[in-house]
């Protein structure tokens, strides 16, 4: 992974107790996906992955106010077991969004250790505003409230 960059870049790391194949199986199986993407009480009612270059990846998650949040994206990178690169700046096929989402890409790296997986979820974002904004959403508690529900599923396979 290139340098992180303080200003642009928010990280989140984690060792999980299951090995990379597991963890990987969390993040590419939509009924994995579903049971953990969202911090509770937050659910994700649909995924559509297409785990290539240029592959469609779609997510809706419901608000316990009922709202729905979907969010179209574009897998950069797949490398099993151990590489997952998405932005919401391309949908499927590189065709541009009009309007993304946070406007931001992740870089998810998944490194056998100690029998489980070191696990770095990377948010890197166009401006140091942007990346102030996905920080004040809550993304360190958002996404490790997440990565938590991650870790204890990817126990149970």
């Amino acid at each position: 992974m290139t340098p992180l960059n303080p200003a642009l870049d928010l990280e989140l790391t984690r060792l999980f107790k299951a090995p990379p194949e597991k963890v990987w199986r969390c993040w590419t199986e939509p009924a994995l996906l579903m049971q953990w993407f969202a911090p509770k009480p937050v659910t994700t009612t649909e995924v559509i992955l297409d785990l290539r270059a240029g592959g469609r990846f779609f997510t809706k998650m419901v608000l316990p106010d009922g709202s729905e949040h979907p969010n179209e994206g574009s897998f950069l990178e797949v490398i099993p077991n151990q590489k997952l690169a998405f932005t919401d700046l391309f949908s499927a096929d590189w065709a541009p969004v009009a309007s993304p989402g946070l406007g931001f890409s992740a870089t998810l790296t998944f490194a056998s250790e100690g029998g489980g997986t070191r696990y770095t979820a990377r948010a890197r974002h166009r401006t140091a505003e942007e990346a102030q904004k996905h920080a004040d959403m809550g993304f360190h508690e958002g996404w490790g409230a997440a990565s938590a529900q991650l870790d204890a599923l990817s126990q149970t396979l």
